[in-house]
């Protein structure tokens, strides 16, 4: 028997769980639905009689962000629908989380940002139809319906591809990689929508290993505690493009063994720089930036840096600082 979802306010989305096994086909009820993972903010998109609501997974009112996104939902999504979906700004062929950040200004700059940087809503879930609520039922019949709601859309809605093949799932998390996906998200086929961590949606970011410069560790110089990821711009400065997570004992003693404290007032980088979880500023013990560092980082990036922690992976003794890619001068 049916149910009648709320007819307004914020829903409690399902969250997925970190992995770092890539889930194969049965582990999962119902087989693994093999979804890509946007860089983008999550929102569920709710059609009301009059108007369209858009709310953040924390419940926070997102619709006066996007009115580009509103008024496309408000034509071609029918009343009573709820969707839960994504949020990204495509720029030159790429998602760009600079710009998608652009959308908690002011309105003003809201609505230069809706001229010139147009926001995409991708649909993955689907939660209520004609008012009724549908998350008790299985993955494959939710997405059923949401394909059928999807058919006629035109951007800037669209349905995220879904595949139950996982080569091509694997194939994915590698050559969607330049555009800005992080990975992916693999759901039971069988599966109803369960809110919170409750879920058994599963995600896998995709990494690769990159090459840095060591320019700085947290903790001290005998036992460091972070690496601070550093890479030269076209015109030759130093800039910080990363910090890793927590390194492991072997790691702290390999590198507290190899590194050369540097004075502060000879470093190009600051004795402190800002959290990348919105924390307290962290401080930098800074080094000589001659040693080249091996480094796993996911495709989140945000003006050449990246927006998530990377791993520290290996020093490579064998590499100049020549062999360090280079980002764009004005990189600040």
């Amino acid at each position: 028997m049916l149910t009648v979802l709320a007819s307004t306010g914020p829903i409690e989305v399902a969250l997925a769980r970190s992995t770092d096994a890539f889930p194969t086909p049965g582990s999962l009820p119902g087989g693994c639905a093999y979804e890509l993972k946007w860089d983008g903010f999550r929102g569920v998109l709710r059609r009301t009689k009059d108007s369209v609501e858009l709310w953040s997974r924390r419940g926070v009112d997102l619709g006066w962000r996007f009115p580009d996104v509103v008024a496309a939902a408000i034509t071609q999504v029918p009343v009573g629908t709820v969707l839960d979906g994504e949020l990204c700004v495509w720029l030159e062929g790429r998602l760009d989380w600079g710009q998608l950040q652009r959308r908690l200004g002011s309105a003003r700059q809201i609505a230069a940002q809706a001229r010139t940087s147009p926001a995409s809503y991708v649909a993955f879930d689907l939660l209520s139809v004609d008012g009724f609520d549908v998350r008790t039922r299985p993955w494959t019949a939710r997405r059923s319906l949401l394909e059928q709601f999807g058919v006629d859309w035109r951007p800037p809605l669209q349905v995220t591809p879904v595949t139950f093949d996982r080569d091509e799932a694997e194939h994915w998390s590698r050559d969607y990689r330049p555009v800005g996906i992080e990975g992916l998200v693999i759901k039971g086929a069988a599966t109803p929508y369960v809110p919170g961590r409750a879920s058994s949606w599963l995600k896998w970011k995709a990494r690769e290993t990159e090459e840095v410069i060591l320019g700085a560790v947290t903790g001290t110089f005998d036992r460091p505690e972070a690496v601070i990821a550093g890479r030269l711009t076209t015109d030759g400065h130093l800039v910080v493009v990363g910090r890793s997570t927590p390194l492991t004992a072997a790691q702290a003693e390999q590198l507290a063994a190899v590194v050369t404290p540097m004075d502060s007032s000879r470093h190009p980088w600051p004795e402190q720089i800002g959290s990348l979880v919105g924390g307290p500023p962290v401080l930098l013990r800074h080094v000589d930036p001659v040693l080249v560092a091996e480094v796993s980082a996911d495709a989140a990036l945000q003006q050449a840096r990246w927006r998530h922690s990377v791993r520290f992976v290996r020093l490579r003794p064998d590499l100049d600082l020549v062999a360090v890619p280079t980002v764009d001068a004005g990189v600040p």
